[in-house]
């Protein structure tokens, strides 16, 4: 008896935590979208908004006042048919069009028309076709981090970045927060976007890993914190649900292959200086469509500060 209870509570939290997540029409039909490709493909955003939180908030995550939502994170999460997820980067300054807008760089893309523009974008750079979607802005992200107690991070050199609210010695350290939040955001180093994608991978595996350990989720004053800050935090495709959530929090927890889509280097574009797309994006992304092993000399996961 007191098993079947426990079976039917649980039951009833993963549906009760379901029906509070936010939802968005993320994933829209449109004239030339790609077919479904092997795996499962999720689009993953941290966005820059402030707009859930107070003026002490932003004071004390040294988020700034700027108004409006842009894409400070684009993640593409491959699980092919076999073998490891991958967890790939795509770097905000990649100049790419834009349905509707002519070309500029990719993070405009979510400005310009929300989370819809952003998925078509990605979807008609890669041809790839996006089956979830999910994204969190800079509080939520916090939050999420201090729910489970912190990450451990190892840093290869120290890391002070005022902007960012960030003096962080070199070595092992747990980070809350606050912390953590200007490490996946702070460009404070020589390669700036490059090697913060690099860092915000391994931060992310990070925390899927500790979400998904022992620790919490046999703690109900972590568990339960956790998934309510979670829900609170997260936005998804109006098709998706807290099961797929947890699937997706499994694959990025057990080492996945973490990379930056490849392009063809600097160009100076009407937006600034801009990564050019190259033969290399198109033959990386080739490989994510036939749901076949992408090649070393295609993978690049070096440059970050975090070890």
């Amino acid at each position: 008896m007191v098993l079947l209870l426990f079976v039917v509570g649980s039951i009833g939290l993963v549906f009760y935590y379901d029906g509070q997540l936010h939802r968005t029409d993320a994933l829209v039909a449109y004239a030339g979208r790609p077919a479904d490709t092997p795996g499962t493909n999720w689009l993953v955003v941290g966005t820059d908004s402030r707009a859930d939180l107070s003026e002490e908030q932003r004071a004390e995550l040294s988020t700034g006042d700027s108004e409006g939502s842009r894409t400070d994170t684009i993640m593409l999460v491959h699980k092919p048919p076999s073998g490891s997820a991958m967890l790939i980067s795509i770097p905000r300054d990649l100049y790419v069009p834009i349905p509707g807008q002519g070309s500029h760089k990719i993070n405009a893309a979510y400005s310009l028309g929300g989370p819809q523009l952003l998925v078509q974008t990605v979807e008609q750079l890669s041809d790839v076709h996006i089956d979830h979607y999910a994204e969190i802005g800079f509080g939520g992200f916090a939050e999420v981090v201090d729910a489970v107690g912190g990450i451990t991070i190892c840093l290869d050199q120290p890391v002070n970045d005022p902007k960012a609210g960030l003096n962080l010695r070199a070595g092992c350290q747990k980070l809350n927060g606050q912390q953590t939040l200007g490490l996946v955001r702070t460009r404070a180093f020589p390669n700036a976007d490059l090697a913060r994608v690099v860092n915000q991978r391994k931060i992310l595996s990070a925390l899927m890993d500790k979400a998904t350990s022992a620790s919490v989720l046999a703690n109900p004053f972590r568990a339960i914190p956790f998934a309510n800050g979670s829900v609170d935090a997260l936005t998804v495709d109006s098709g998706d649900h807290i099961w797929n959530l947890a699937g997706l929090a499994f694959a990025l927890s057990g080492n996945p292959i973490t990379t930056t889509v490849p392009n063809a280097g600097n160009v100076y574009t009407d937006d600034g200086d801009s990564l050019a797309v190259g033969d290399n994006t198109e033959e990386f992304f080739a490989h994510i469509r036939a749901g076949t092993a992408v090649p070393d000399d295609l993978l690049s996961d070096s440059g970050g500060v975090v070890g």
